[in-house]
């Protein structure tokens, strides 16, 4: 029975696209352990704002609606790692004198990607903001400006999400993942 439970983890996982090893903690009651990646990555920022994207700002790539509380867009060579629907943490450092990350962190939370880049941006990942301005050494500005570029920053893919059912906020997503998580475990 194990083994088959196994497989069957094995298959609904490679489906999925999520990636990282399995491990059956315990196989009386087959708890499902993932180790999920980590890449180190450029980071920026972007608004929904014709200037920014192309076509439809309202719409990303994905098709889902471009949500500044939640979307983040990858560049195209990480496409394979880094499919429609995953969720990702930003481990909150980099560097550069042009990186503002800490001033926006709290902006940050979990992202799922659903939208691409320009494909001439390589190893990158860009977070879409609203264009409510922070302020920063008392000034008002736009936190896609704030944020800047953010060199070697560190994402950590966290689970995966069906993005036909994008989450519209930050609360919305962390249940998805849970309710995920349960069903993966059960």
């Amino acid at each position: 029975m194990t083994g088959l439970l196994s497989t069957a983890l094995t298959g609904v996982f490679a489906l999925s696209g999520v990636a990282g090893p399995i491990a059956l903690a315990d196989t009386q009651n087959a708890v499902a352990e993932l180790t999920y990646p980590t890449y180190t990555v450029s980071m920026t920022a972007y608004n929904a704002v014709e200037a920014q994207t192309d076509g439809d700002p309202h719409t990303t790539a994905s098709g889902a609606f471009s949500d500044p509380d939640v979307v983040i867009a990858r560049s195209k060579d990480l496409a394979d790692e880094l499919p429609f629907g995953t969720v990702v943490e930003v481990v909150p450092a980099g560097s550069g004198p042009g990186c503002g990350i800490s001033a926006v962190s709290d902006k940050i939370g979990l992202r799922v990607v659903a939208d691409a880049m320009h494909p001439r941006k390589r190893n990158q990942v860009d977070i879409l903001f609203d264009t409510k301005p922070v302020s920063v050494n008392g000034k008002k500005i736009n936190p896609a400006v704030v944020f800047g570029i953010c060199k070697d920053v560190e994402i950590r893919v966290v689970g995966r999400i069906d993005i036909n059912k994008m989450p519209k906020n930050q609360a919305e997503l962390a249940i998805l993942l849970e309710a995920t998580s349960l069903a993966l475990n059960k």
